[in-house]
């Protein structure tokens, strides 16, 4: 119960300076706009791509671009802002487990509005091409957890390493690059329409890729936080 407690009130921090600032959702959304309208303006200087074969294929793939990079630039900055001394004062009141699930929740919560609303102003600006929006939308929402779970815990040992953010991408390639390959399986079903109970083993390994990523926040962020 104080895990949970402690958890509840640090989540509820995040969100009060989040609100008060709206600095990570303000930029990000920025960031997904323009380059979506990037993006739409250079498909228009190709006439016929949007009816060829090719166009759904590039869609998809876009897309998860503009999110993995939408994800870096809001979730990389969850420790590396954190002055010492109010990681200091975090070390006073509340236990490791609480400060990671905390992190960890607030930016599920955050990526997953950015994610609707990224996806709402994709789909306005380019043709929908999905033959399962439902499916297609749940794979967005899932994608956002696991991209905030894993951003989460790499920003958290990048940032007992002096804020390295050399240090951050080369931690996330080999664990988001699975991600990323199960996340554009799973959405090309969606796109095809293709029956949901196929996907089901690529879910599967989504969420315990998930299990496994809070897991070891869990167990590693104790030792990284005495330091």
């Amino acid at each position: 119960m104080k895990l949970v407690n402690e958890t509840w009130h640090l989540f509820k921090k995040e969100i009060l300076l989040e609100w008060r600032s709206k600095y990570a959702f303000n930029g990000v959304l920025l960031y997904v706009v323009s380059t979506v309208f990037v993006c739409y303006i250079s498909f228009n200087l190709t006439p016929g791509f949007t009816g060829s074969s090719g166009y759904p294929v590039v869609w998809n793939v876009l897309f998860w671009i503009i999110m993995l990079f939408a994800s870096v630039n809001a979730i990389a900055k969850s420790f590396m802002q954190e002055s010492k001394s109010r990681l200091l004062y975090y070390y006073s009141i509340a236990s490791p487990q609480a400060i990671i699930l905390s992190k960890t929740i607030y930016n599920i919560l955050l990526m997953s509005l950015l994610s609707v609303l990224a996806i709402t102003v994709y789909m306005i600006f380019f043709t929908n091409t999905l033959g399962d929006p439902l499916f297609y939308f749940l794979t967005v929402l899932l994608g956002s957890l696991s991209f905030s779970t894993v951003f989460t815990m790499i920003s958290a040992i990048a940032s007992k390493a002096g804020n390295n953010g050399t240090l951050m991408a080369i931690l996330s390639f080999p664990v988001i690059i699975p991600v990323i390959l199960v996340l554009i399986r799973l959405s090309k079903n969606a796109m095809d329409g293709i029956d949901r109970g196929l996907s089901l083993g690529n879910i599967g390994v989504l969420c315990a890729i998930n299990v496994i990523v809070i897991t070891t926040s869990l167990l590693l962020f104790p030792f990284l936080w005495r330091d």
